[in-house]
């Protein structure tokens, strides 16, 4: 239950044993003040009171608020501009230009609300890590409101937060989906020297609107796990340290009792997939430096979902536990968790694979072949292609696949180079090749010597330029391109870290 920060002092009124008319009087209207007291802090979780489980409601509506003009990972700073423009236009929000990137992109800040309390959230400071942007574009369609039931809540969260958005942070990364800052620096090792005018930017904001909690939003690799399990670490959380001694000072201490409550709603969506993120002590990091400068910060990892490659569920999970936490901050009805909850959140792990092929016959001996594919960013308009490699082979029995195949009684051959002279993207397209893999060829040589302009070609098999080295060995760390056979007979394909079973229609296709 929410303990109220009123204080409540009673007085003994009483004058030898009688009271006077102002004792009396004060008497009568005691009762009416502790109510008042009490009922001001219960009023602002009086929706949650009404509805326990709100956060679902805000899950199961989730649609209803979907920016539409977003539907992928790699939108560019003019996508966002165009949201930016839309917002200026209504009176609920407060729209700036806070700042400019390195390359002279500008920086906005979002501001809704009427509350004494400041929340400050941020998203890719990571230019490729842009599923929380995508959370809060559609947080944006929610707080301008509709006939939908909540709001109660919604009028909660406004009248008692004033909520600050910087939605990307690093808008130089994001055209490009790179990780670093044009400068080439990580941002979040970059909060001791500021080196870059968006880590500059940052602290400016932190010192001038003192935020009392802080959301430092960010995706992580999908292979992580929820604790030694193959389940992934689908979102991650992390009260920073503000030391190497772990120090759970009130900064802290408030920062991780929100995240007892995310926990608890997060795992009636995601039953074991909530991971907590290594609280190793990093002095240059944002989020263990905000939480110095008295900043309560969460750290939002946005993980891995099995058939979510652009994360458009995870956006649905982040704008959930996002809305949820300020209903806490507003509410402050996370003021009574314990910290056992926090420290029984799992750490992070790393036992998955993309694709773990198990029980292979190789040489005389039974080897598993755990794959990862890596996004390689191109000229094409899907902006980049993958590039499937080995990342460990042998007893793997301890590990996990999203994708698992159980290879038994099943034989390791390497591909062949599909003979003759260069082809164009016409001339392999009238060619069977689903036959080709059949015969054990998985690649073949086009006449593009561009990569951006041969990963536009949609087939199952791996495709070179004139003048590249086809190379079949299979082995850790090489290119996840073989076959596997039973009795003499082609029964499965690995191309670039893609599985597929022959004579059956692909669900995958090799440049995907």
């Amino acid at each position: 239950m929410y303990k109220t920060r009123f204080p409540v002092v009673l007085f003994d009124l009483r004058k030898n044993n009688r009271y006077s008319g102002v004792a009396l009087a004060c008497r009568a209207a005691l009762p009416l003040c502790l109510c008042f007291f009490a009922f001001a802090p219960f009023a602002f979780s009086q929706h949650t009171m009404q509805n326990p489980d709100f956060h679902r409601q805000l899950f199961d509506q989730h649609s209803d608020y979907v920016e539409k003009t977003i539907t992928h990972r790699r939108f560019k700073h003019q996508d966002l501009v165009r949201i930016i423009d839309r917002l200026r236009g209504d009176a609920r929000f407060e729209v700036t230009t806070v700042g400019k990137s390195f390359q002279g992109r500008d920086i906005f800040m979002v501001k809704a609300g009427t509350g004494k309390t400041n929340v400050l959230l941020w998203s890719q400071m990571h230019g490729n890590e842009a599923t929380a942007t995508m959370a809060m574009f559609d947080i944006f369609r929610f707080l301008e409101g509709k006939n939908d039931g909540l709001d109660v809540f919604r009028d909660t969260i406004l009248r008692h937060l004033s909520l600050g958005f910087v939605p990307m942070l690093n808008p130089d990364g994001a055209e490009v989906f790179e990780r670093r800052t044009a400068q080439g620096i990580d941002m979040n090792r970059d909060a001791l020297r500021l080196q870059c005018p968006e880590s500059r930017l940052l602290k400016r904001l932190q010192h001038e609107l003192k935020p009392a909690f802080g959301f430092n939003l960010h995706d992580q690799d999908i292979r992580y796990t929820a604790g030694k399990t193959r389940l992934p670490a689908t979102i991650s959380l992390l009260a920073p340290p503000i030391d190497d001694k772990q120090t759970v000072n009130d900064t802290r201490r408030n920062a991780m009792q929100v995240i007892v409550q995310l926990n608890r709603h997060l795992q009636q969506l995601i039953p074991g997939q909530v991971g907590r993120w290594p609280d190793d002590f990093e002095p240059r990091a944002f989020g263990e430096n905000m939480q110095q400068w008295g900043t309560s910060t969460i750290l939002v990892e946005s993980g891995g979902y099995a058939n979510d490659p652009e994360k458009q569920f995870i956006r649905k999970l982040n704008f959930t536990l996002l809305l949820d936490a300020f209903q806490q901050i507003a509410s402050q009805s996370f003021a009574d968790e314990k910290l056992d909850g926090y420290y029984a959140i799992p750490h992070n792990e790393k036992y998955l694979f993309d694709l773990l092929v198990r029980n292979v016959q190789a040489g005389g001996f039974t080897i598993d072949i755990g794959i990862n594919r890596a996004e390689k960013n191109t000229g094409t308009t899907a902006n980049f292609q993958h590039d499937g490699r080995i990342d460990d082979w042998g007893d793997l029995s301890v590990f996990y696949g999203y994708q698992e195949l159980d290879a038994q009684n099943l034989q390791l051959l390497e591909g062949k180079l599909y003979p003759g002279k260069p082809l164009t993207a016409s001339e392999l397209a009238k060619l069977d090749v689903w036959d080709l893999l059949e015969q054990g060829y998985l690649a073949v040589r086009t006449k593009d010597s561009m990569p951006e302009k041969r990963a536009g070609l949609a087939f199952p098999i791996h495709t070179i330029s004139p003048t590249e080295t086809f190379e079949p060995e299979v082995g850790e760390g090489k290119a996840a391109n073989f076959l596997l056979s039973e009795n003499g007979v082609i029964r499965y394909a690995v191309v670039n870290g893609f599985l597929h079973e022959l004579r059956k229609t692909p669900t995958r296709k090799e440049n995907e």
